[in-house]
């Protein structure tokens, strides 16, 4: 099975089982050693686009909203046998137009990595249907939706298990944030910890 490794903040690593390692919105905490073969951005502030932390195999493909957010269609793409569907996210500091989220699958598990947003009608409309086993959401209130807010959107998005991030501006994590976030299957993770898809 693959792995989700947390760094902190809206940080994560995913590597697959075979091996395919995928980086989404660096920027915080620890866990940049194993080089990249994809890495995606969701948009272009700077704590979730810091390339410069992690070595990239020769081919590594980066995936930013420029490259995959085309005249206002949402692209898909497949690398390493990873299926990556780029999906509207948005809010008043996060233009629609310069930002995205992913529904990533790989061994067979569907992520969906939100980026900075809050709630969107694609939620409801798609995301829903999608039969997602995880989704990652901000909570921090600030420059997105709170977690009263992120629980309601991780009730209408029904997946297996929903995870808590990006909580506190210039933090790695909040455990009293995390802890007011309420979905059935929620997961909490710190930052250096590592699960098991």
């Amino acid at each position: 099975m693959g792995k989700l490794f947390y760094q902190g903040h809206g940080s994560y690593r995913l590597v697959t089982d075979q091996g395919i390692v995928l980086y989404v919105d660096p920027f915080a905490g620890e866990g940049y050693d194993l080089p990249a073969d994809i890495v995606l951005i969701t948009h272009e502030h700077p704590d979730h686009n810091n390339l410069s932390l992690l070595q990239q195999h020769q081919g590594c493909v980066v995936v930013r909203p420029e490259t995959i957010l085309i005249n206002g269609n949402y692209g898909t793409r497949t690398i390493h046998e990873v299926a990556i569907q780029a999906v509207p996210a948005y809010n008043s500091g996060h233009d629609k137009n310069k930002c995205v989220g992913y529904v990533i699958e790989l061994d067979g598990v569907k992520i969906y990595a939100s980026g900075d947003t809050s709630t969107t009608d694609y939620m409801k409309d798609v995301l829903s249907k999608e039969k997602l086993d995880y989704a990652l959401l901000p909570t921090d209130g600030f420059y997105n939706m709170d977690p009263k807010e992120a629980s309601d959107c991780a009730a209408v998005i029904g997946a297996v298990h929903t995870i808590p991030i990006h909580m506190k501006p210039g933090a790695l994590f909040d455990r009293k944030i995390a802890e007011a976030f309420v979905a059935e299957g929620r997961l909490i993770l710190e930052p250096n910890d590592e699960i098991i898809l």
